[in-house]
């Protein structure tokens, strides 16, 4: 009887630990995509190590459709850092736009046509809560045309 008792806590702690990594695995895991523009295999390249270097698990960005597949842990990264990086690389995402400087700094071949600037202005620099994070001084980003930022 005593030996019967020793395997069924046994059994139990067995399955008992593999049902919470389980659990928490799946909760952790995302899979996501976004939208990130560029146009060539060194494009591809670039996009796919910024969202690695951010803390994705796996990345694969499609040249056609331009989404870029994503794989991560939750609890390392999210979405918006993930797109930061990228955009501090030079690309647009969805939701973050890269810099002039960052931009610039791509070869000519993965130069791409960039998103509608004026309508990305209210969202950058130019409104009254991203001005204070850029204490004023837009000056760097196109949408203010090299004008500090103003109240809206």
């Amino acid at each position: 009887m005593k030996t019967l008792s020793i395997y069924a806590t046994i059994l139990f702690s067995i399955f008992a630990t593999n049902f919470s990594f389980a659990q928490k695995s799946t909760v952790l895991n995302h899979n996501s995509s976004i939208k990130v523009w560029g146009v060539c295999e060194s494009c591809k390249n670039r996009i796919e190590s910024a969202a690695l270097f951010a803390g994705t698990l796996k990345a694969n960005w499609d040249e056609q459709t331009h989404i870029l597949a994503l794989n991560y842990d939750g609890a390392k990264t999210s979405s918006e850092k993930i797109q930061k990086a990228i955009a501090a690389a030079g690309h647009d995402t969805q939701d973050f736009t890269a810099d002039d400087i960052a931009y610039n700094k791509l070869p000519g071949c993965c130069k791409y046509e960039r998103k509608d600037m004026s309508k990305v202005a209210a969202l950058n620099c130019c409104s009254m809560d991203n001005c204070a994070a850029m204490k004023g001084d837009c000056k760097g980003m196109a949408c203010c045309n090299g004008k500090a930022c103003k109240k809206s």
